[in-house]
C-alpha cells in the first residue's frame, strides 16, 4: 500500500487478539426475533422448521469454518467453538465474530425459502444477527459453558410448552397464565401438562429438550474415564503446531461428515465418545473403521 499523508488513521485501530491457548465461544442471537416470530407466524411454544433452518446454517457455518470444533443450538442463538489451538485471523476477536455471524446470517437467509415454503422473507421484515466473543482458559469451563446453555434449554422448554398450552388450549391469557406459572418448579409444570393436557413432558421431542449439538463426526470410541485430561494433554501438544501441519489439521476436518444431534451434553459419555473435539486431533473416518 503507498504511503500518505492520511495513513497516520491506521493508528487508531486497536488489536483484539484474544489470549492464546483458551477456548473461543462466539455466542450469536437473533435480533428482534420476537417480532420476527411473529411476523412470519412461528409455530408455539416451538417451530420445527425454524430450528431445522437453525440447525441448517449452523451445519454450512462448520463447513466454512474447520477450525471449529462443535457449536450448539437453541430458539433462536447458537454457541460457535474454537479450540485452544485456532489462528485462524490471528486470533482477531472482531474478526472471528463477525465472520461468524456474517456466514450464519447469510446462509440462514439463503436457506429460508427450503424450510418456510409458502413464507417468503419480505423487508424490512429480515433476519439478523448479533454476536460477541467470550474465552474460558480450561477444558472444564468449556465443558460447564455447554452444559449451562442445555440447562437452559430444558427450563425454558418446560416453561414455554406449559405456557403455551396453557394458552394456547386451555383458553387462559398470556397475563393469567404468567401469573399462574409464577414461583413453579419443574414438578409443578409437569403435572399442568398431564394432569389438564395429558401431556407427558418426557415423550416430548429430544430437539426441544436438549437442543442441537453440531459436530464432525469420525468413529465413535468406547467410553473412558479422565478423556478431557487426556484432551487436554493433546491441546497442548498442538497449540505449537506450525501453520503446516494446521493446515494439514483443517484438510483433514473437511473430509469429515458435520452431523446435527439431540443429545445430553452434560453427561462424560458425549465427550468420552468423542474425544477429536476437545483434543482438536481430527479421528478416525468412519468409513475406514
Amino acid at each position: 500500500m503507498a504511503n500518505s499523508k492520511y495513513e497516520y488513521v491506521k493508528a487508531f485501530e486497536q488489536p483484539d487478539i484474544l489470549l492464546p491457548n483458551t477456548w473461543i465461544v462466539v455466542r450469536i442471537d437473533g435480533r428482534g426475533f420476537h417480532k420476527l416470530s411473529d411476523r412470519y407466524a412461528f409455530q408455539k411454544p416451538n417451530d420445527r422448521r425454524a430450528l431445522d433452518l437453525m440447525n441448517a446454517a449452523a451445519v454450512e457455518v462448520l463447513k466454512d469454518l474447520p477450525d471449529l470444533a462443535i457449536a450448539y443450538g437453541v430458539s433462536d442463538e447458537y454457541s460457535f467453538v474454537f479450540h485452544p489451538t485456532c489462528e485462524l485471523f490471528e486470533r482477531r476477536g472482531a474478526k472471528l465474530v463477525t465472520t461468524i455471524v456474517s456466514t450464519f446470517t447469510a446462509h440462514y437467509i439463503f436457506l429460508w425459502s427450503k424450510y418456510f415454503v409458502d413464507t417468503p422473507l419480505q423487508s424490512p421484515h429480515l433476519p439478523s444477527f448479533d454476536g460477541r466473543a467470550v474465552m474460558y482458559p480450561a477444558t472444564q469451563n468449556l465443558r460447564d459453558y455447554m452444559s449451562w446453555r442445555q440447562v437452559d434449554c430444558h427450563i425454558n422448554n418446560l416453561y414455554n410448552t406449559t405456557f403455551w398450552m396453557m394458552v394456547l388450549r386451555g383458553g387462559m391469557s398470556n397475563t393469567d397464565a404468567e401469573e399462574e406459572l409464577k414461583g413453579t418448579v419443574s414438578a409443578d409444570k409437569n403435572e399442568i401438562l398431564f394432569k389438564r393436557f395429558g401431556i407427558n413432558y418426557n415423550n416430548e421431542e429430544e430437539v426441544y429438550k436438549k437442543g442441537s449439538v453440531v459436530y464432525r463426526q469420525y468413529q465413535l470410541e468406547d467410553s473412558k474415564t479422565g478423556s478431557d485430561s487426556k484432551a487436554q494433554s493433546q491441546a497442548d501438544a498442538q497449540a505449537n503446531a506450525s501453520k503446516t501441519q494446521q493446515e494439514k489439521l483443517r484438510k483433514l476436518r473437511r473430509k469429515a461428515q458435520v452431523v446435527v444431534e439431540h443429545v445430553d451434553i452434560i453427561k462424560d459419555e458425549f465427550w468420552e465418545r468423542r474425544p477429536w473435539i476437545l483434543s482438536g486431533k481430527p479421528g478416525k473416518l468412519p468409513a475406514e473403521a
